[in-house]
């Protein structure tokens, strides 16, 4: 089954002249590889794709006015060989410039490795591997929101040095769920804490029941889910039906949580955990603002830190096409790593020469339903993670970028 294409045309000026001979085909085009339908759908999926929109509309009245630009999206399914054999495609036929979202890790990684042969830009806002830039980064690779690493960061390690020790995982057996509880791992025993074991599901699993009684049985103190989206939704409700989480005993700790999965979940069976995002609507004017809009055009959702990462990557992308002139690849990389990233979503932001874009981080907590003062109000805010310890760091790297 051939994965759905969406075509906006979201501009239609004349590049000017000066510009023109610079931009392949008059037209630069990107292209939102992400989950339509299934598991991730919700964090990314169709609200990635107007995030991308209100992005290039926003270029389109500053720095890129007079520019053609063209945005294409497609369902990847969460299958590595779709998701190669579609960038392929829009590199070679269609003439797509840069990708952006790319939810899912093994998708990620097989266009990472097409795009170190063929060129492009990609820009990672959904998926959660340190890989993209550590072992397996490129010059041409850009990885936007958050990590395994820095999403570890946050409730392992608060968690551990708060008296929480002993951990066992329930993880997605793929290279996301694989790279978060390593990274999950390394914290908690770096904080002086043990893990007892853990038990992988595949995929889009739907009775987590075996899986909880194993984590249950385990007697550690936290069930660490090392999963994604629906995953940890219904991995949280499996909890709840075994009575795991309710105020005393085991504690469930979501390595990666999403305001979709919260709301999905409900004030009343989300209570309580705490998780580590880059991104929140309600965090000052700017991010409201921003969030206002994105639910006016996306049927009344909150934007999830996917959907935030891919408007602030391809307006950064956008920035930088218009200060280098041109869209070849090449230049524009080198660019994006120059110009700072300046707009409503990132925190003291930068790009380091891993490909990582470093930002503040935060820790979160979910709020009761007594606290919570209406609809999408959700978190409150623990701390602050700053980005330069939010994210592995750089000396530790194996990326071939990095001079040591």
């Amino acid at each position: 089954m051939q994965p759905i294409r969406h075509s906006l045309a979201l501009a239609a000026f004349a590049l000017c002249a000066g510009a023109q001979a610079q931009i392949s085909d008059d037209m630069v085009k990107i292209g939102i590889l992400t989950d339509m339908a299934g598991p991730y759908s919700g964090m990314g999926g169709a609200g990635s794709v107007v995030a991308a929109r209100m992005a290039i509309d926003d270029c389109l009245k500053a720095e890129c006015k007079g520019m053609k630009i063209e945005v294409v999206s497609a369902d990847h399914q969460n299958k590595a060989d779709i998701a190669a054999t579609k960038a392929r495609e829009w590199l070679d036929r269609d003439k797509v410039d840069a990708m952006a979202d790319l939810t899912n890790s093994a998708g990620a990684l097989a266009v990472q490795k097409l795009i170190k042969e063929k060129g492009g830009i990609a820009m990672y806002s959904g998926p959660a591997t340190t890989r993209l830039t550590d072992e397996d980064c490129a010059e041409n690779g850009f990885h936007w929101m958050f990590d395994t690493y820095s999403s570890a960061s946050g409730a392992a390690a608060a968690l551990t040095r708060n008296g929480d020790k002993n951990w066992f995982f329930v993880t997605v057996d793929y290279a996301f769920g694989h790279s978060l509880e390593k990274d999950a791992s390394d914290m908690v025993k770096a904080n002086g804490g043990a893990v007892l074991g853990s038990v992988r599901h595949p995929l889009n699993a739907s009775d987590f029941s075996s899986f909880i009684l194993q984590a249950q049985n385990s007697k550690a103190q936290v069930i660490g889910l090392a999963n994604g989206a629906q995953d940890t939704v219904n991995a949280i409700k499996a909890a709840r039906e075994f009575g795991i989480g309710s105020g005393k005993g085991q504690k469930v700790a979501s390595l990666l949580m999403f305001l979709t999965d919260v709301h999905s979940l409900g004030l009343r069976q989300a209570q309580g955990l705490m998780f580590s995002e880059g991104f929140y609507w309600d965090m000052d004017d700017k991010t409201r603002a921003f969030a206002t809009r994105f639910e006016k055009l996306h049927k009344g959702f909150k934007p999830t830190m996917v959907q935030a990462g891919v408007y602030s990557s391809v307006l950064h992308y956008l920035k930088s096409v218009a200060a280098a002139k041109t869209d070849d690849w090449k230049v524009v990389a080198q660019k994006m790593r120059e110009l700072p990233i300046d707009d409503p979503v990132m925190r003291n932001a930068s790009i380091r020469p891993d490909g990582r874009v470093i930002h503040d981080m935060y820790l979160f907590q979910v709020k009761s339903p007594a606290e919570s003062k209406g609809a999408w109000d959700y978190y409150k805010t623990v701390s602050t993670i700053p980005a330069q310890t939010a994210f592995k760091p750089l000396a530790q790297s194996s990326c071939p970028l990095v001079k040591k």
